[in-house]
């Protein structure tokens, strides 16, 4: 009789303490709620793309946006974005918007970056003339050019004649293989310009020597230089002064500048007579 008692006191203990640990753990566990939110796919990029890239399925994937917060102008079906080109550079996970693809039509490349209104006009380069390599798409320069308007060596002159030059492309390809920032060794550099920029540039390019000079993008100012001749770099001969005032460019525009010579010193003649002493100028 007894051991019965005890067994039933057992049981009763084991279930008591059984209910009061499940209450325990039920009235101090976190209460987890699962709330499900809709949600849209958005086209992205599944790796960094170049300027002027032709969209291929495995450049792009798509990812869930909050339902109504997809950015505008983005795109749900990857097959809405294959084979159009790039016109800005994409990196990895950026939405593909319709602001960076060329039209449907345009294809891919050089053609459809060309800013409308623009020529793209190449020269070739060599790592000095392309700034070490630092010349890359994207990239702001000026044009110096070296040449004689005569057969004589003492009337070559070095003269700005393009400021603010968009750098459309820097080597035979658009795509550029940019590691850690190092600078890439080029031979043909593409630039935006317009028509009668183009026809400067290619007198510049074929009668004499150019020189390209790399340039802060967020300076947009285009000095008025009078340019330079050997006499005056080596001091033989005063030249005049450098224009203080300069022109500025709107954002994004090149600049053509001004090729007005420099004012030369006349070469004169110190005469003396007795006493008396007079200056002549040689003309």
């Amino acid at each position: 009789m007894r051991t019965r008692i005890f067994a039933v006191l057992a049981v009763a203990v084991l279930a008591g303490g059984g209910l009061a640990y499940g209450t325990y753990n039920m009235m101090h566990s976190p209460q987890v709620q699962t709330v499900s939110m809709p949600t849209q796919p958005v086209v992205v990029a599944s790796a960094d793309l170049s300027l002027g890239a032709a969209l291929r399925r495995e450049d792009v994937t798509t990812v869930p946006f909050p339902a109504g917060k997809a950015p505008e102008g983005s795109f749900a079906k990857p097959e809405e974005v294959l084979e159009r080109g790039l016109i800005v550079p994409v990196v990895k996970h950026e939405p593909i918007l319709s602001a960076k693809l060329a039209p449907k039509e345009a294809g891919a490349g050089l053609p459809p970056v060309i800013p409308e209104g623009m020529r793209a006009v190449s020269v070739r380069v060599n790592e000095v003339i392309g700034v070490a390599g630092y010349v890359l798409p994207g990239s702001r320069v000026d044009v110096i050019a070296t040449a004689s308007p005569t057969t004589s060596a003492a009337d070559t002159i070095s003269k700005v004649v393009l400021a603010n030059v968009l750098t459309l492309t820097a080597g035979t390809r658009i795509e550029q293989d940019q590691k850690e920032g190092k600078p890439v060794q080029v031979t043909v550099v593409t630039l935006a310009v317009t028509p009668e920029q183009a026809e400067r540039l290619a007198l510049a390019s074929t009668e004499g020597k150019i020189q390209l000079a790399l340039r802060n993008p967020l300076d947009q100012s285009a000095p008025a230089t009078p340019g330079i001749k050997p006499a005056v770099l080596l001091g033989t001969v005063k030249g005049s002064t450098p224009a203080m005032t300069s022109a500025k460019a709107k954002p994004g525009q090149p600049v053509t500048v001004a090729t007005t010579a420099p004012v030369m010193a006349m070469p004169t003649v110190e005469i003396i007579r007795g006493d008396k002493r007079a200056t002549e100028v040689i003309k």
